[in-house]
């Protein structure tokens, strides 16, 4: 009798390939945090470029995965690299969350709710956009 396999989030590489990716996407967001400001017109702009940045990579990455096969072996190995692990730690919601909470807090509540309703409706927009790019990226060349 073969063992079943062990899950994935049970398994020391892949669990590796994940903190990699964060420690990556981490420092990355960081950066741009200390980059572009902060807040202009008490619209937390670092936090919403890159969560909307975030959500476009992710659909590129995903969708022109997904096209080249299984997720499985070198595949999910990126997946897990570079989505999982650097998307997941690039983005933030619960900084997005805080903020709109403060904005709300601190009387901004047409801003807050504007923030909210953009990102979310932005974030869709741009993981679509990504998924169309992704999608691109494997059209037959052969029909040409």
């Amino acid at each position: 009798m073969i063992a079943p396999a062990r899950p994935l989030h049970l398994r020391p590489r892949a669990l590796a390939l994940v903190f990699a990716g964060g420690v990556i996407g981490t420092a990355m967001r960081y950066g741009i945090e200390i980059a572009i400001p902060q807040v202009i017109q008490g619209w937390p702009v670092a936090t919403f470029s890159i969560n909307l940045l975030g959500a476009f990579v992710l659909g590129v990455l995903l969708e022109n995965m997904a096209r080249r096969g299984a997720d499985a072996g070198v595949r999910q190995q990126i997946r897990l690299l570079a989505g999982t692990g650097f998307c997941g730690a690039f983005t933030t919601y619960s900084t997005f969350a805080l903020e709109a909470v403060l904005l709300t807090r601190d009387g901004h509540l047409p801003i807050a709710l504007a923030y909210g309703v953009s990102t979310v409706f932005l974030g869709a927009l741009a993981a679509w956009a990504g998924i169309v790019v992704g999608a691109s990226m494997h059209v037959d060349r052969s029909a040409r």
